[in-house]
């Protein structure tokens, strides 16, 4: 039987939001409170709509993680779009295995590390803006490169994409810090791609088409 734990500690909010939510939502926010007083009915009900909307999508939900110490998880919500084989790739040494998770805007945009252990290279590349699900948005679109090694050795590499109206990357850790698994470690605004590479001996516990949430979803086992 999977055993679960926290990650992070519970919020202590019934509707917890994402920080980096907060500046689009007071402005939204205001701007509607401004129509408002300005007896603009129709811009108050879509500011309103609008404002909704923001909240929904910078939801940041606990999550329980699976306890056991040789899964690794999901570090997104949606949809995998891939499960292949690689013989290089820049984020990873040597052959691995790839699993993609598409973000379409009506997921959790909170990314969560996939395996516990050290981030050793944090790497921001500046990129074009192709849609999310297409190959080339892997190497072309903007992202953000992440290698971790576990306590066991093995390396996880994890690359945040930005899709086509993605526009921020955030990532709140660096090269030496420590993650636990299913810890936040970052989101990407408004649409967005997570890759990750693992060791060619990991086993793939998905398939193309499958629904997976970060940090609980086990997407492979060492």
């Amino acid at each position: 039987m999977t055993r679960f734990n926290w990650s992070d500690p519970p919020s202590q909010t019934a509707f917890p939001v994402a920080k980096p939510g907060y500046q689009f939502i007071f402005a939204s926010a205001f701007a509607t409170a401004i129509f408002a007083l300005l007896n603009i009915g129709w811009l108050s009900v879509v500011g309103l709509m609008i404002t909704g909307f923001i909240c929904y999508f910078f939801r940041d939900p606990d999550r329980l993680i699976p306890n056991d110490k040789d899964t690794i998880v999901s570090p997104a919500d949606g949809k995998v779009i891939k499960v292949e084989s690689v013989s290089q790739t820049p984020y990873y040494d040597g052959a691995c295995k790839r699993v993609s998770v598409f973000m379409s805007v009506f997921n959790v945009h909170v990314n969560r590390a996939p395996h516990e252990g050290t981030i050793r290279k944090v790497h921001y590349y500046p990129g074009k803006f192709f849609s999310a699900n297409l190959d080339k948005a892997s190497k072309e679109n903007e992202h953000n490169a992440l290698l971790l090694e576990s306590p066991e050795g093995k390396t996880v590499g994890f690359v945040q994409i930005a899709g086509l109206v993605a526009r921020r990357i955030i990532c709140t850790v660096q090269s030496g810090d420590t993650l636990k698994r299913g810890e936040r470690f970052g989101m990407i605004c408004f649409g967005s791609r997570l890759d990750v590479y693992l060791p060619t001996d990991a086993e793939i516990k998905v398939v193309v088409g499958d629904k997976v949430q970060a940090g609980t979803s086990i997407i492979a086992q060492w």
